[in-house]
């Protein structure tokens, strides 16, 4: 039987659900637009939440410091004062416009009219490094993101990678998990001292110069029992494990983005003053922009996309004032 892809409509379609694009759906909200929230990622938060969910974010205003994942929890729940609908674990494919309007198809079929589309996809679509071995047990033993960690309580955890996304997960599952295992490949790791530090001191179990050779387990019924790991030596050991979350990174490109007929500076969309590309009702902001005198910050991109969603409201209602006036004029 043939399924008929599900249409929706929004005035707004943000492709992108990082902090910019949360604080967009605010933002739109605020404006008095509905909106639609995609991203690739199973979860919002980007790369916040991918990389490093668990570190201290010192540099947005009025935050002197708060955890990646609370930051990210923040921005939703601000964005939810406007009831988005959020489409995530699904990516934007193709974009087409009818009588000026936007609309975009998702890999899954789905179709999305708005009437405005403002993206804010970051450094591009993430594409995890793959563990070289196991692939067969992604989605039951083996994972690239932690969504919640209160799945790996009481469970033996082997996280593999020397990075800050990797150190951040054994920090944070240390507490909780029956065990976790650190598997490096080098001598040394990337990330955070402090982090490692931490690490460290925690009990977890720390293997460098060693890489996985094995995951085994019950496949069919998706029960990961152990692990192989080898040192460079050759020397091989064999830990217990529940789960293995591979941290070894991302690989960003703009993916079907590029052939969208946006302008490219680089790997970067153009833009002007006002967030606008040169696609009708097509905007952008954060760090996916680029433009004379562009700094990656997000805090930078906080304000592109509070920009370019003014200016959406104004186009899509010319009778609308650009200056939106304040937050606390705001009943709701």
């Amino acid at each position: 039987m043939t399924t008929t892809p599900e249409t929706l409509t929004a005035d707004v379609l943000i492709v992108g659900a990082g902090p910019t694009g949360l604080y967009g759906a605010y933002y739109a909200g605020f404006r008095g637009l509905s909106t639609i929230v995609v991203d690739v990622l199973p979860q919002a938060g980007g790369q916040v939440m991918a990389l490093y969910p668990e570190k201290e974010i010192r540099d947005v205003a009025a935050l002197p410091s708060i955890r990646g994942r609370d930051f990210v929890a923040n921005l939703v729940a601000q964005a939810d004062t406007y009831a988005p609908t959020y489409l995530l674990g699904r990516q934007a494919v193709s974009l087409d416009h009818e009588s000026d309007e936007p609309v975009v198809t998702l890999d899954d079929g789905t179709v999305v009219r708005a009437r405005a589309v403002v993206l804010t996809a970051g450094i591009g679509t993430p594409t995890p490094r793959p563990l070289e071995v196991g692939a067969e047990w992604l989605g039951s033993g083996l994972s690239y993101f932690v969504i919640d960690p209160a799945v790996h309580a009481d469970r033996d955890v082997v996280i593999v990678g020397g990075g800050d996304s990797a150190l951040d997960w054994a920090d944070a599952l240390a507490s909780i998990a029956r065990s976790v295992t650190l598997v490096h490949r080098r001598k040394t790791f990337r990330g955070h001292a402090a982090t490692l530090a931490r690490v460290q001191e925690s009990g977890t179990a720390i293997h460098t110069d060693t890489e996985v050779v094995a995951l085994d387990g019950d496949l069919a019924a998706g029960v990961l029992e152990k692990v192989t790991l080898q040192a460079r030596s050759g020397e091989q050991v064999v830990v217990a494990a529940d789960h293995v979350i591979a941290a070894l990174g991302f690989i960003s490109d703009l993916g079907p983005l590029r052939e969208w007929g946006v302008e490219l500076s680089g790997r970067s969309v153009a833009v002007d003053r006002a967030g606008r590309t040169n696609l009708p009702r097509v905007y952008a902001a954060g760090d996916l922009t680029d433009y004379d005198g562009k700094v990656r910050l997000m805090s930078v991109g906080f304000g592109e996309v509070a920009t370019a969603m003014n200016h959406v409201a104004v186009e899509l209602d010319p009778e609308l004032t650009l200056f939106p006036g304040h937050s606390t004029d705001d009943a709701a």
